[in-house]
């Protein structure tokens, strides 16, 4: 009879062992896959923070008159929840994020400062794009919607993350405002210069917004002082009206005096310079239609499109005529390699 030595006898037992240890581990993470065997396991997705270096914006916080320094998408997010109504359609929000980020990598890219503190690369306020960080959106938003609300923001964000908006290869000026009067402006019917992709289109989902119709009742002694006019005892306010393409004042004569319709707009503080106005004994009644500027994209015209089934993309070639949705990588790796 043949006599095995312990150690020989030990040594093929832990032999043994090691060739069936992976199948015993890898058994019970195939049977949780069930019967498919053809594609290997998703990989985990890192998350967007470790995607790559980041890129933070520099934001002068005005009240506090302090820079905060925040990562680009997270900028981006602070933007759109000041700037657009959580409540809106998902692809709106991401047409509002994608402007929100043109804009600011624009900025950045160009230099402009336009008289803000050394570091700074934008303001907080209506001046450039309001922004507001978490801790301030969880105290503005109350009763609980701050985490829904959050989400949906920055689910918009992350769907749409790197991207902007060129013209020619540049960012654009992704101008926006509230709601139409049923047409935006051309850019320079509102500002000096004629830019291509700012051109008037029809935009007829404005009409159900709340902000379509607004009226203001103002003091004949207030207006006459605002806008440096007399208008006497006369019950026609304006004369000689004329319209711009997306139909708003251009220009109209009060009592003998040619205004700019931008100019009564500014110096009354009028919702759109798209008004009418009547006497009423020592006040005078303004109408208006819309609500801001009107030129680039409409926010509520940007939601009734997305509530008909539009993309995103389709929302901002509509009202940024000729634009490419583009990656701003190479930019913004250009503008790092300078700083």
């Amino acid at each position: 009879m043949i006599k095995f030595k312990p150690f020989i006898a030990l040594g093929a037992i832990l032999f043994s062992i090691t060739l069936l240890l992976p199948a015993i581990l890898v058994l019970p993470f195939i049977s949780d896959r069930g019967n498919d065997t053809k594609d290997p396991p998703a990989q985990e997705t890192l998350p967007a923070e470790n995607a790559g270096p980041s890129v933070e914006v520099s934001v002068y916080r005005e009240e506090q008159k302090q820079i905060e320094k925040v990562d680009l998408e997270e900028y981006v997010a602070g933007v759109v929840a000041n700037e657009m109504n959580a409540s809106f359609e998902p692809e709106a929000l991401k047409a509002q994020a994608l402007a929100a980020r043109t804009y600011i990598v624009r900025r950045m890219i160009s230099g402009t400062e336009s008289g803000l503190p050394d570091g700074a690369i934008v303001g907080d306020s209506i001046t450039y794009q309001v922004y507001k960080n978490k801790t301030e959106l969880k105290s503005t938003w109350k009763n609980g919607d701050y985490d829904w609300k959050m989400k949906k923001i920055e689910d918009a964000v992350q769907a749409t993350a790197g991207q902007i908006l060129t013209f020619d290869g540049e960012p654009i000026d992704a101008l926006f405002f509230s709601t139409s009067n049923g047409y935006t402006e051309n850019s320079d019917d509102v500002w000096a210069n004629s830019i291509s992709y700012l051109k008037s289109v029809e935009s007829p989902w404005d009409k159900s917004s709340p902000k379509f119709n607004g009226q203001e009742e103002i003091s004949v002694q207030e207006f006459e002082s605002k806008l440096g006019v007399s208008v006497g005892n006369s019950a026609s306010i304006m004369t000689n009206v004329e319209y711009t393409s997306g139909k708003r004042v251009a220009k109209a004569n009060i009592n003998g005096r040619e205004l700019a319709g931008t100019d009564i707009r500014d110096k009354l503080g009028l919702k759109s310079t798209d008004f009418t106005m009547t006497r009423d004994g020592q006040n005078i009644i303004v109408t208006t239609k819309g609500y801001g500027h009107g030129v680039g994209m409409s926010q509520y015209g940007a939601n009734g499109m997305a509530a008909e089934g539009k993309t995103y993309e389709d929302i901002v070639k509509y009202y940024y005529k000729g634009v490419a949705v583009t990656d701003s990588e190479k930019l913004l790796t250009a503008y790092m390699a300078n700083k």
